[in-house]
């Protein structure tokens, strides 16, 4: 394909935050950047005058930036980026204090809220003072079991503003999975709702919250969401949210002054291969990394409004808080995306003229599959861009955006993660969209492709690699003071050099395609295959809603098995399968054909929606699947043991 899906006009680029940004650099540092694979070299050839940049154009709020850039920055582990500097997260969110609406509330149950920066600010003010009161102290972690509310997001920001350290899962995750994660890091304060609206059922969360809190012997009080509006049925030390706020009037916050590495958030592994990690970021770090990602290179300004599809257990959520210090309005949903129907979300999107609209790969797949066309149901001129993550954008998918969401439009496939809460590949308004791939590195990510022996490599396979310091990297694992776990996640397989896990090329666009998990990636006769490589072809097939596979042990070898999931009323025929094998052996090679190709009824995944080849893997290898609470649908593992197709 010799030509773009897209090209952004010569007016829109002169109008981006990108262009201002190339004056704000060729003004400071006298450079002649003025195209982003420029600027992109120079970012990475500079990192410290980049990030410079970044903090001054994006007008980040401190008491003191200090002199010192960059401590040890050439021991990756150790780096430490603006080492003197003293400030506060949450007063660069809270920036604004007027009538224009900081956060829009959609939920799936019809309720509607709209929160000005000014309430929010009060809001916060008022939190911040009970969480004082209740003996939360600087460092103290707050732990939050909540639906994607306009609450859970004051919480967040009260949080940060006295310097304690927010954690948070959502409420579908079972106690084993709840207790897996907050039992490690001993919160203070729990944050939970009394239930949740899901596909048209009230999930109640307090049988629950009963069996959790017993084991949570550092919680000293709990908070209450009545979102479902049921009775409360949890003793103990607990309030109301109205409880716990009554008691204080809006006042100024006194927010805490702290370094620019201080512990912000815990986030967590998915946890499908054991207890999950707790990977502690630090404030100054997840600030600036979300400016550079939010205003250059998805070129969200003052009063856009800015929408992700998450729950508040997946990164994504961090991420979409982070839109406040732009100044961008807060587009919160919670609920399923197909209830009543696939129109909800741009029901939502219409009504409210969203200008980012973000969601995952697989909900612009199943809005293929059952066929809905948005741009001809909804008026969607306010969207400016899509982006999409949580695994490899399918090229027919991008088609699908052009044809039937929107023409004219910045798509951005992006990829980073939990890891480092942002990305190391993304968008950027100013380049073309290229089918299948994403549109490029990251400024100031020093993105490499490297093959077997650790040699950069363009236009081949390989594993993706950042060769120095970023902002956004880790400052430590929970209670990993020797940084073993630390160094060992990432840093094992080339001696300081971030290896990321995924299996990508760098196209000669600058772009990058990501074919699938390096440790799901498949090997028979000795040839490395990445998943991705596979679902793109199988689920282009009407009958496929959708694909997992893996490579199965068997006699000496590896051989390719492909499970599917077709639509209500199909059945895996011999004809469908010789169907799919054949084109699979036409677009790729002989040896991506499945050796077996088996129907299931469910694939598992996990609460991010994240399919977990590795789980399969392991049961259809007779393994034990360590940790099934860290799936949505554990059940769903139980019909790939034993599978006689398997067995010969």
């Amino acid at each position: 394909m010799n030509t773009p899906l897209w090209q952004p006009s010569p007016e829109r680029i002169a109008q981006t935050n990108l262009t201002a940004f190339y004056a704000a650099v060729n003004q400071r540092w006298g450079t002649q950047v003025n195209d982003y694979d420029a600027l992109y070299q120079w970012s990475v050839e500079n990192t410290e005058a980049f990030w410079q940049s970044v903090w001054q154009f994006c007008g980040v709020i401190a008491s003191e930036q200090g002199e010192t850039v960059l401590s040890a920055g050439e021991h990756m582990a150790q780096a430490r980026w603006f080492p003197e500097a003293r400030l506060n997260f949450a007063e660069n969110l809270l920036r604004r204090r007027d009538d224009n609406p900081a956060i829009i509330f959609w939920g799936e149950n019809g309720a509607k809220r709209r929160i000005t920066t000014q309430q929010l600010y009060d809001t916060v003010s008022q939190v911040a003072q009970a969480l004082t009161a209740a003996g939360v102290k600087t460092g103290d972690r707050v732990a939050a079991y909540l639906p994607n509310l306009p609450e859970t997001v004051i919480a967040m920001l009260a949080t940060a503003s006295i310097g304690a350290v927010w954690c948070s899962c959502s409420p579908d995750f079972g106690a084993q999975g709840v207790l897996d994660r907050f039992g490690q890091i001993e919160p203070t304060v729990l944050f939970a709702a009394d239930g949740y609206v899901y596909n048209g059922k009230v999930h109640d969360v307090q049988p629950t919250l009963a069996k959790i809190l017993p084991q949570l012997p550092s919680v000293q009080h709990t908070v209450i969401m009545q979102y479902a509006q049921l009775p409360i049925t949890v003793s103990g030390a607990v309030s109301t949210w109205d409880e716990f706020c009554a008691p204080y009037s809006p006042a100024p916050i006194n927010f805490a002054q702290l370094p620019f590495n201080h512990p912000l958030y815990i986030l967590f592994s998915s946890g499908t291969t054991g207890v999950p990690k707790c990977i502690v970021h630090g404030a100054g770090g997840t600030l600036l990394q979300h400016l550079k990602e939010h205003q250059l290179q998805t070129d969200i300004k003052p009063n856009d409004k800015l929408f992700y599809f998450t729950t508040c257990g997946w990164m994504m959520w961090n991420w979409l808080m982070s839109g406040l210090a732009s100044e961008a309005c807060l587009m919160l949903y919670d609920g399923s995306p197909f209830y009543p129907d696939g129109n909800v979300l741009w029901d939502y999107a219409q009504a409210e003229q969203i200008n980012v609209f973000g969601t995952s790969a697989k909900y612009i797949d199943a809005l293929a599959k059952q066929d809905y066309k948005p741009a001809e149901t909804h008026d969607l001129s306010a969207l400016k861009a899509i982006l999409s993550t949580g695994s490899p954008l399918l090229p027919e998918s991008f088609d699908f955006v052009y044809q039937h969401i929107k023409a004219d439009l910045q798509l951005s496939s992006i990829s980073g993660g939990t890891d480092i809460v942002s990305c190391f590949a993304l968008g950027s308004p100013v380049l073309p969209v290229w089918k299948g791939e994403l549109q490029c590195r990251g400024l100031g990510m020093a993105v490499q492709v490297y093959d077997e022996n650790a040699k950069p490599v363009q236009g081949e396979k390989g594993e993706l690699v950042c060769v120095k310091p970023f902002p956004s990297m880790p400052i430590y694992f929970w209670r990993d003071p020797e940084q073993r776990l630390y160094q060992s996640a990432y840093f094992a397989r080339f001696p300081n050099i971030w290896c990321h896990g995924d299996y990508v090329e760098l196209t000669e666009h600058q772009g990058m395609i990501f074919y699938g998990r390096s440790d799901a990636v498949l090997n028979p006769g000795g040839v490395r295959i990445g998943t991705a490589e596979i679902y793109r072809q199988v689920e282009q097939f009407p009958e496929v809603l959708e694909s997992i596979v893996i490579g199965q042990q068997w006699q000496g070898d590896v051989r390719v098995v492909l499970f599917v999931r077709l639509r209500d009323g199909e059945q895996l025929s011999e004809d469908l399968s010789q169907r799919i094998k054949q084109h699979i052996r036409k677009q790729t090679t002989p040896r991506h054909v499945p050796a077996k190709i088996v129907q299931v009824s469910d694939i598992p995944r996990t609460k991010s929606g994240k399919i977990v080849e590795l789980a399969v893997r392991q049961v259809v290898h007779g393994e034990t699947v360590k940790n099934q609470e860290a799936l949505a649908n554990p059940e769903a593992l139980a019909q790939y043991a034993q599978v006689p197709a398997l067995q010969s």
